[in-house]
């Protein structure tokens, strides 16, 4: 069932600037059996109150060809929070070594309520181990640990949600493995430190960075406690970033 083609939101310029980023997230149709995948790109420009060029996405250094016609959920991140809508590509366009997509809106552009997917860049110290089968791990929000003589390796957090991360190390793990997660974060007044379980979605080595990886892990079994907290920490940080900007 296609779309009904909306108003675009007056003065969307207002809201979505060059430079934000944004994550494309493939539309599933009932009946389908394709998988939902998921990108992060950024807004190239802003042609009119309805249409946005976006670069294309990237995926292991290739560019990734999103076919014409075909809709995604947009996701932005912009300074006043995330917004998302419906969008569908015109055209692709190739401008010297730029590749970028036209797309148009066809639903109003939205505030996001979902906290917890909210990413904030950062540079922190973490550690991660492979969950191995000697470890056993409860199946509730809960996570226990038994084996206490797990290593760690160490590694840089640099971007954070209540819904994962983004770190790199100097160990791979292989897409779809579960991790250990321990990292530190001053909320409210003090440190609180957390060991959590994830699932890891996307690796990659880095180009630029011999020996190192990226990786992006998806929180699982995390506590309701653990992940107010980290969507706590987001919100100083950013008010704080407000202030720095400001001044």
């Amino acid at each position: 069932m296609a779309f009904k083609k909306a108003k675009a939101e007056p003065m969307l310029s207002k809201y979505i600037k060059e430079g934000d980023k944004v994550d494309i997230e493939s539309i599933v149709r009932a009946g389908k059996d394709s998988e939902k995948r998921q990108y992060r790109t950024m807004v190239y420009d802003i042609v009119s109150e309805d249409q946005i060029r976006i670069a294309m996405p990237m995926e292991q250094g290739k560019v990734i060809l999103l076919p014409v016609d075909a809709e995604y959920n947009l996701c932005f991140y912009t300074k006043n929070g995330l917004y998302q809508c419906i969008a569908k590509v015109l055209e692709r366009n190739k401008n010297g070594n730029v590749f970028s997509l036209l797309m148009e809106l066809v639903t109003d552009l939205s505030k996001y309520q979902r906290r917890e997917y909210y990413r904030l860049n950062t540079v922190l110290e973490m550690k991660a181990s492979k969950v191995a089968d000697e470890v056993d791990m409860l199946s509730t929000e809960e996570v226990e640990i038994i084996d206490t003589d797990i290593t760690f390796d160490n590694g840089v957090m640099v971007d954070i949600s209540g819904g994962g991360a983004r770190f790199i190390s100097r160990t791979q793990y292989p897409v779809g493995s579960e991790v250990l997660f321990k990292f530190k974060l001053f909320v409210s007044g003090k440190i609180n430190e957390y060991t959590l379980h994830g699932r890891v979605l996307f690796s990659q080595p880095l180009k630029n960075n011999p020996g190192a990886y990226e990786h992006r892990m998806q929180f699982i079994r995390i506590p309701k406690d653990d992940r107010e907290s980290i969507i706590r920490y987001i919100f100083e940080e950013e008010r704080k970033i407000r202030r720095r900007e400001k001044g």
